[in-house]
């Protein structure tokens, strides 16, 4: 992943300070650096075989490689042992630890665990006292050396661990909020509706797995974090401003990844009492559809009752069950384009323009119910409560101001859509 350059952030090791040294006689530090490959070897061999993690990344040229820090480190180590670290040191503390706090970084970025790296620090530790102690015994160390030599080798070990483990937190941290800021991207491009192209780099870019599908749920903000922890891990959340609904600060929208059939009513159910509205289902690189139907839905109130939310003050209300925009087809499509309803309206109900308005409203009531019952008269005096014989006087009105265009199949379809 590339890292963008408005991320980057710079990072040191916690500390320079240097363990506490001790002054060990010449004859065995000399002993000690003649070891320092061999147990450098050691070193390597004891990680590759106790802690599993390491076990590939420890061979061939990366082991040599390896080996070689490892014998760098000792060097420096002790440098600071003998108090001769003035003197041509091998490597500074500084230097020591900066290369142990890039190393927690690398192992972040190998996908690695701190815990992996900690366990290696241990098993080196241990092995580096054993045999670096036992050349030092040989050249004639004192049990009372010995003693501040082991506490000096841990306390070593110890800063070395905690630089490591400064670099693989910041590094997990700077990781974090590089992809957080590619899912940001990516999100407000599907929202926007992205090219594919488009849309397909950023989801490679962010390291985000595409599903076959993704419905998009607008609801509040407040009960977004709530329901987050039962959805796929993939959802996708605008951290900032929504497209769409820069008139509803209240309110988000959430990009889930679904499927059709049974797994839509699980969706549903998750949502209810959240004031949610569940667009349809769609291919990921069309998601925007989904989106822009629930936001039509939002934007047109159809919504159900609402219900006091629990603990909240009397007027915090929210609906009782979460909009499921496939049942609102018909008026999403009546309402699409209000001006053009309108227009509908006054062309093909023009011949009652001029009766009153009581005896209007009752003809075009009864000429709905005619259309919707496919003009069965019982039916229609059913559903208007009114006598099968008012029905038929009324359509007798009704034909008197249409005429043969209640035949028309074009204006039957007007009519039916202007009064639904």
């Amino acid at each position: 992943m590339t890292v963008p350059q408005e991320l980057l952030v710079a990072h040191k090791p916690p500390s320079d300070e240097t363990p506490v040294t001790l002054s060990l006689d010449p004859r065995v530090v000399t002993a000690m650096r003649a070891d320092l490959p061999r147990v450098a070897q050691q070193v390597v061999d004891a990680i590759r075989a106790e802690v599993p993690s390491y076990a590939d990344p420890f061979s061939g040229e990366m082991g040599r490689t390896i080996e070689n820090a490892v014998t760098l480190a000792l060097g420096g180590f002790l440098d600071l042992a003998s108090g001769d670290g003035d003197e041509s040191p091998t490597a500074t503390f500084g230097q020591v630890s900066e290369a142990a706090y890039a190393l927690g970084r690398g192992e972040a970025r190998s996908g690695r665990t701190m815990e992996a790296l900690l366990s290696a620090y241990r098993v080196g530790a241990r092995v580096s006292w054993r045999d670096l102690s036992g050349a030092g015994v040989g050249a004639g160390l004192s049990a009372a050396t010995l003693a501040g030599f082991a506490e000096l080798v841990f306390a070593y070990i110890d800063q070395l661990s905690a630089a490591s483990a400064a670099g693989h937190t910041d590094e997990l941290a700077t990781a974090g909020r590089v992809r957080q800021r590619y899912l940001e991207r990516l999100t407000q491009a599907v929202l926007r509706g992205s090219s594919a192209d488009a849309l397909e780099a950023a989801a490679e870019r962010a390291d985000w797995a595409p599903p076959r599908l993704l419905t998009a749920v607008v609801l509040p903000d407040r009960f977004a974090r709530g329901v987050l922890g039962q959805l796929d891990t993939d959802t996708l959340q605008p951290t900032e401003q929504v497209p769409g609904l820069e008139e509803h600060p209240d309110l988000t929208v959430l990009l889930v990844p679904s499927s059709s059939g049974r797994s839509r009513s699980t969706l549903l159910r998750r949502f209810q009492g959240r004031g949610a509205v569940v667009g349809p289902a769609r291919p990921w690189l069309q998601a925007v559809e989904s989106y822009q139907r629930a936001l039509r839905t939002v934007h047109l109130g159809l919504a159900p009752g609402t219900v006091a939310e629990d603990g909240g003050p009397d007027d915090a209300e929210v609906p009782a069950e979460a909009v499921d925009t496939e049942q609102h087809l018909p008026q999403l499509i009546l309402r699409a384009d209000p001006s053009a309803l309108d227009d509908l309206r006054r062309q093909v109900l023009a011949p009652m323009a001029d009766l009153k308005p009581a005896a209007r409203e009752k003809l075009q009531e009864t000429l709905r119910a005619w259309l919707l019952h496919q003009g069965r008269r019982d039916a229609v005096a059913a559903d208007l409560f009114v006598h099968a014989q008012t029905v038929r006087y009324r359509m007798q009105q009704v034909r008197e101001l249409y005429g043969e265009r209640l035949e028309d199949p074009d204006w039957v379809v007007g009519l039916t859509l202007a009064l639904a």
